[in-house]
């Protein structure tokens, strides 16, 4: 069946395989969407990009300020080359998952089923204070701290109807603020009172810091200031020494960083490993669980390994338990309703649900804890390094050691203090 292209919209021949919308802008770290499942709007500098999709064309529009002057022609082209660099469709998703597949049996089984998800290249500057904001935090407060600072520190770009016509009350959308805008000392204490926490601290000071280094001036050629241009130079950078830069800034450990270089600075072959499985394995094996699982599945995966990843622990979240299953005609749209995104607590694929956050579902039972580290147990058994992470029941009886070790110490001061 061939669908018709929505009345406004251009058409971009390209099929669910490459990409699901339904899958990568729910499952990515990916700010500013607006509108029902069916239609995506992203706000850019300039203009607010809206998109639909069949299952074999891509259809997307772009809506400007009145004010903007302006070729309509000129502006359709940077549009589309906007999108072809987001999604970044030069890569052949398709080949990626039958090599991904040949060489993966884990991968091979899910892969059909979970088709589409290609890793978005995101705005460096935008993409590092969203994961700065996602420290100890799950995808409800990251998604309102995010729209919190574009309220806080953009003016309003534009308002658009209701995509569907159904006569509703028209949206504002607000860019991502700039580095400057964030950069004031007075920022910080603003931020605490919009309840950002000790998070306000490090995002004045990453701001700060890029200022004092890089200046304020403003392009209007590039929409960027001379930090935000910095930040993307990054990516001609090694891996290495991206992430060395990527590590002075304030708020920004080892996960933070590989997410960025990741998502935002084309270092495709990263995997942000899990503080959760991260501190599970140090204290129960005492390895380097960083370098050794990265090494291993990059070894397997290759040079895009931190896009196969993300393929895997997308499909063991809750929220995609019954994407693809759909026999409709249209995309399979995730269910993602409230308690579920709060149990989802992170907003970077192919990640596990970070320790602070089990640990409120611990209360809940033990079930959701196994499903949060079942595929990466899967693929590192696969990979015979099975040893790097623990299984349920080895984590359960470290739990129970220290507890137990704790009541001991207790004992023996009270039996001190009484003799």
């Amino acid at each position: 069946m061939v669908f018709p292209t929505p009345a406004g919209f251009h058409a971009l021949p390209l099929p669910l395989a490459q990409l699901s919308l339904a899958a990568v802008l729910k499952c990515e770290s990916s700010s500013h969407l607006g509108g029902p499942s069916h239609e995506y709007r992203l706000c850019l500098r300039d203009r607010v990009v809206c998109l639909r999709q069949s299952p074999d064309a891509l259809f997307y529009r772009s809506v400007f300020p009145r004010s903007t002057p302006g070729d309509n022609e000129c502006r359709d082209a940077e549009t589309l080359a906007w999108i072809r660099d987001y999604f970044q469709l030069d890569v052949d998703l398709v080949e990626l998952y039958q090599q991904w597949g040949s060489l993966d049996p884990v991968f091979l089984r899910l892969k059909d089923r979970f088709e589409g998800i290609r890793m978005l290249r995101q705005d460096p500057f935008e993409n590092l204070i969203s994961f700065i904001c996602s420290s100890n935090n799950n995808i409800a407060r990251i998604t309102k701290m995010v729209k919190s600072l574009c309220l806080a520190y953009s003016p309003p770009l534009l308002s658009l109807p209701p995509p569907d016509d159904s006569g509703g009350a028209e949206e504002a959308f607000y860019p991502f603020p700039p580095p400057s805008a964030l950069a004031a000392p007075e920022v910080s204490s603003k931020l605490r009172a919009l309840g950002f926490g000790y998070r306000a601290d490090f995002l004045q000071k990453t701001a700060a810091m890029l200022v004092e280094s890089h200046g304020v001036s403003f392009d209007a050629t590039t929409q960027m200031e001379p930090s935000e241009v910095w930040l993307r130079t990054l990516r001609q950078f090694s891996t290495a020494d991206a992430r060395i830069e990527l590590l002075k800034f304030m708020g920004v450990g080892r996960k933070v960083a590989d997410c960025v270089l990741l998502m935002s600075l084309d270092k495709r072959e990263v995997i942000p490993v899990d503080t959760h499985v991260y501190q599970i394995a140090v204290k129960h094996y005492g390895l380097r669980v960083y370098d050794e699982v990265c090494g291993k599945l990059a070894a397997v995966w290759g040079s895009h390994a931190g896009w196969a990843h993300s393929v895997l622990f997308t499909a063991d979240l809750k929220s995609f338990a019954s994407y693809g299953i759909s026999t409709s005609s249209t995309p399979p749209t995730p269910s993602l309703t409230p308690d579920r995104i709060s149990d989802e607590s992170d907003t970077s694929p192919g990640l596990l649900t970070p320790h602070s956050a089990l640990s409120n579902k611990r209360k809940r039972g033990p079930s959701k804890k196994a499903s949060a580290i079942k595929i990466t147990e899967e693929v590192l058994v696969q990979l015979d390094v099975s040893r790097v992470t623990s299984s349920v029941e080895d984590e359960t009886s470290l739990i129970d050691r220290v507890k137990r070790r704790k009541r001991t110490n207790v004992s023996s001061v009270r039996s001190s203090g009484t003799t």
